[in-house]
């Protein structure tokens, strides 16, 4: 693949009123196609069919919420023509992984659905995130049918609860990217400082472009999935020309070029210590400084592999069919039968509290085992 030529390079683009109106009309498609995918699909697939089959209930969820997903790559690359560059190792489709990214800006792991879309794992990527963001409107509950895993960033609180979910995920069927940004926070100079004044008073690596990993969670992850994990993916995220908000990405005004350098770690060559894992992950994180600030001169990452551009047709052809079903689900709702808003309200009642208690039905099957 060629390095894209710095005269090509677009920058900043203007907000213009017209960006402005195509991000609005995008961003409440996206919202009312998440609210109806999640009020019909979504209440079936994890709580009606998760009943009776945990695996059945994913593979259901992956196949709906992964049409859904979809829908934010097309914005990126084919509205907003964000080019999305791969490089580094080519890895294999529908692995079980442990991923784990740089945190630069709030919408990294909005980029990270380009490359599990690619490698059809779409469906089954699920983040470790900060509690906050699932109070969100809709797309809170779709967090939550997706099966991410809250955190309050205070290990003596988050350790059981994490343990606690990462036990459900270790069906070896189970397609599974399960994404961590060891960062615990997204990248700010300010934070930057304070992370290398802690670095030189502890002896441990000043980095340049990252702030220190924090390696509990990380480790809570490879103790209890070690045994399911085909690899661990060590990402880099970069952007030309800067950071993207969420409404830079909705508008379509940056960034210009996203590159994602990937290594891909099998298992078997990260430690099985605590104390080794932590060294292992800090070695880590050092060799992503260096890879951003050669990236931050050369304006790319070494180019050893690429992924194929998206099919244009494909893409349109998902837009098509979320679009017919939030249409159809949409006429359900407000002209057809009572029932079908008694069915609605009935849902929405228990997204909302089954997101703020955190609640996910267990399979019958599974208290009868029990009680036997």
């Amino acid at each position: 693949m060629e390095v894209p030529s710095a005269k090509h390079e677009t920058r900043h683009r203007r907000l213009t009123p017209l960006r402005v109106l195509r991000g609005l009309i995008c961003l409440l498609v996206l919202l009312l196609t998440a609210f109806m995918m999640i009020v019909y699909c979504g209440f079936f697939s994890t709580v009606v069919l998760r009943l009776f089959s945990l695996h059945y209930s994913r593979k259901v969820t992956a196949f709906f919420f992964s049409s859904w997903l979809a829908l934010w790559p097309f914005l990126f690359e084919k509205i907003n023509k964000t080019k999305v560059i791969f490089s580094g190792d080519d890895v294999p489709a529908r692995e079980r992984v442990l991923l784990i990214c740089n945190h630069r800006t709030e919408v990294d792991w909005m980029y990270l659905w380009d490359l599990a879309l690619r490698k059809d794992a779409l469906g089954y990527i699920k983040y470790i995130l900060k509690s906050s963001l699932m109070k969100l409107p809709v797309f809170g509950w779709s967090f939550q049918i997706l099966e991410f895993i809250p955190v309050e960033r205070k290990w003596e609180v988050d350790e059981a609860k994490m343990r606690q979910m990462l036990s459900k995920f270790k069906d070896p069927r189970d397609p599974l990217w399960l994404v961590l940004f060891p960062e615990g926070t997204d990248f700010t100079e300010q934070k930057c400082l304070r992370s290398q004044k802690y670095a030189a008073e502890n002896g441990l690596p000043i980095l340049k472009n990252l702030l220190l990993p924090k390696s509990k969670g990380f480790n809570a992850c490879l103790e209890d999935l070690r045994s399911t994990l085909d690899a661990v993916y060590d990402v880099t995220i970069g952007y030309k020309h800067r950071c993207p908000s969420f409404l830079d990405n909705v508008f379509g005004v940056d960034p210009s070029e996203v590159h994602i350098h990937i290594r891909r770690v099998t298992v078997d060559d990260i430690p099985l210590s605590e104390r080794e894992v932590t060294s292992w992950l800090m070695d880590t994180f050092q060799r992503k400084d260096q890879l951003l600030s050669n990236f931050n001169s050369e304006g790319y990452f070494p180019l050893h592999g690429a992924e194929l551009n998206l099919s244009t047709v494909k893409c349109l052809i998902n837009v098509m069919l979320v679009l017919v079903l939030t249409g159809a689900f949409t006429f359900l709702t407000f002209f057809s039968s009572i029932w079908f808003k008694i069915f609605v309200s009935l849902s929405c009642s228990y997204m909302v509290s089954a997101t703020y208690l955190n609640i996910r039905p267990e399979p019958i099957f599974n208290f009868v085992k029990t009680s036997l």
